[in-house]
Formats: C-alpha cells, structure tokens, sequence
C-alpha cells in the first residue's frame, strides 16, 4: 500500500468535500468560518466573498494535494512529502492570528 498516495488522497477528498459545502451554503457558510463568530460587526463583512474565498481556497487545497496523490502513485511515494511542505506554505499563507486584520479584506465600504 502506498501510504504518500492515501494519505493525500484522503486529504483531497476532505477538502473537495469542504469545498463544495461552501459553494452550497454561499454566504450562509461565512458563520463557519474561523474567527467569524467573534467578529464585533458581523454584519459590516460580505459574507458571500468569505464563503466564496473559503471555497476557493479548499479547492486550491483539493488541487495541490490531488497532483500530490496522483504523482505519489505513479512515482513513489516520497512525493507526498515535497506536497504537504506546499500545501502547508499554502495553508499558513491565509492563517491570521488577529481575527480583525484576517477579516479586514471583506469589510464591505
């Protein structure tokens, strides 16, 4: 069995899934959104552009870590290394430690 194929794979999945919850809910899925909840104005935030941001990125996610899978299999399976370090560059690139500032871009004007 090819653990670097699984495990991308199962990761890929998780974030299609996440994905398509998001295009679904459109705005409606912006309430499950990290630090959304916390947010003093809620109402000042589009948050359809947050769902539609969110979507975008776990398909961005689904993507990466679907090459990953794919070359892990055909390759070897060493590839699923190489392929977490950029989903993780990726990931961490969006991850705020200030609820305001990660919101700032989605204050409707």
């Amino acid at each position: 069995m090819n653990i670097g194929f699984v495990a991308c794979f199962v990761l890929a999945i998780l974030f299609l899934i996440i994905g398509i919850v998001f295009a679904l809910l459109k705005e409606k899925g912006a309430k499950y959104v990290s630090g959304f909840r916390t947010l003093n104005h809620p109402e000042k935030y589009d948050k359809a552009y947050i769902s539609r941001d969110m979507r975008n990125q776990c398909f961005i996610y689904f993507v990466i870590l679907s090459i990953g899978a794919i070359l892990s299999y055909f390759l070897s399976a060493y590839i699923a290394i190489p392929t977490y370090i950029i989903w993780a560059i990726v990931f961490f690139k969006s991850v705020h430690l200030d609820t305001e500032k990660a919101f700032e871009k989605y204050l409707i004007h």
